[in-house]
């Protein structure tokens, strides 16, 4: 029978005994291939370097313009421009109980994310109607009682309101939102880096980005999204008759509708939340702790030296 070289009999006579050389083939197949890949590899990285520092270039051209007349120099993360979207105490600081203000410097801060399950990191738009309506709730103050709710560490789904929850499609734009979950967003908002974004839109009025009567029908969100219709711009054309969506997002855009919520955790950080129990909480894009071509990086190619 023929014996593998990958593995070591029970028993080998010392005739038959000799030097498994089938590994060492493979290790020195694997480095010839990965020698030959290295050209490649450099110019992918290289290409995707370009792309990342173009995009970022909008968002520190759009900080240029918000910061030009008191001439103070543009940061490099949202987190170090604008701490109060991000940090607990400072948010508190500064928004106090105007949940509908922090919810339109979220819009309109170039950069400002949402980490959605643990990497993915997500922008927020806001309808035009939506971030109207949100303007002037916060232009009344914290006391307005449209003012949106954020719920404390101990309503952690949907489902837990104190006020009530039913399945179904309705909102209110305070205590819940209509949104969508967007990706491959290729046009984005305001100068943002994302590709993925939470889209919320007015629920108790007229808005033209809000939600079709076909998502209102078939809304489902405390299901599974592998079960749910996914929307690209076409079939939002067809349902709403104007092509606002690839307008705004891209020809590639797609995504899927939800129900959200606000709440905090028990540290206090602010949390965007949808029906089915997926959630981001409030966090700038970090640089990786090792990212290639960065002081002190690590170097790609060093196993080959």
């Amino acid at each position: 029978s023929t014996i593998s070289p990958l593995t070591t009999p029970a028993r080998v006579s010392p005739s038959s005994e000799r030097e498994p050389l089938a590994p060492r083939m493979f290790a020195h197949a694997f480095t010839a291939r990965a020698l030959a890949f290295r050209p490649l590899a450099t110019a992918r990285l290289t290409e995707t370097k370009a792309r990342t520092k173009a995009r970022r270039s909008l968002v520190v051209s759009n900080s240029n313009l918000d910061m030009a007349s008191s001439g103070s120099p543009p940061s490099l993360t949202a987190a170090e421009m604008y701490p109060a979207l991000y940090d607990p105490a400072q948010r508190d600081a500064k928004y106090g109980g105007n949940i509908a203000q922090y919810l339109v410097d979220c819009h309109d801060t170039p950069g400002v994310t949402f980490n959605f399950c643990g990497g993915m990191m997500f922008g927020l738009v806001l309808s035009p109607a939506l971030r109207e309506h949100l303007g002037e709730v916060a232009a009344a103050g914290p006391d307005d009682p449209r003012q949106p709710k954020l719920y404390d560490a101990s309503v952690a789904r949907m489902s837990m309101k104190p006020d009530g929850y039913a399945k179904d499609a309705s909102a209110d734009d305070a205590t819940v939102f209509h949104g969508r979950e967007l990706r491959e967003v290729s046009a984005a908002p305001h100068g943002s880096t994302s590709t993925m974004f939470i889209h919320l839109s007015l629920a108790s009025g007229d808005d033209a980005e809000g939600w079709s009567a076909e998502e209102i029908e078939e809304y489902s969100g405390w299901m599974s999204d592998r079960g749910r219709r996914w929307r690209d711009g076409a079939v939002y054309a067809a349902e709403a008759g104007a092509d606002w969506y690839r307008a705004k997002f891209g020809p590639e855009a797609f995504g899927l509708h939800h129900r959200f919520y606000l709440h905090k955790d028990g540290g206090d950080n602010f949390w965007l939340s949808a029906e089915d129990g997926c959630e981001g909480v409030a966090q700038s894009k970090q640089k990786p702790a090792f990212d290639f071509g960065g002081p002190g990086a690590r170097n790609p190619f060093s196993i080959f030296k």
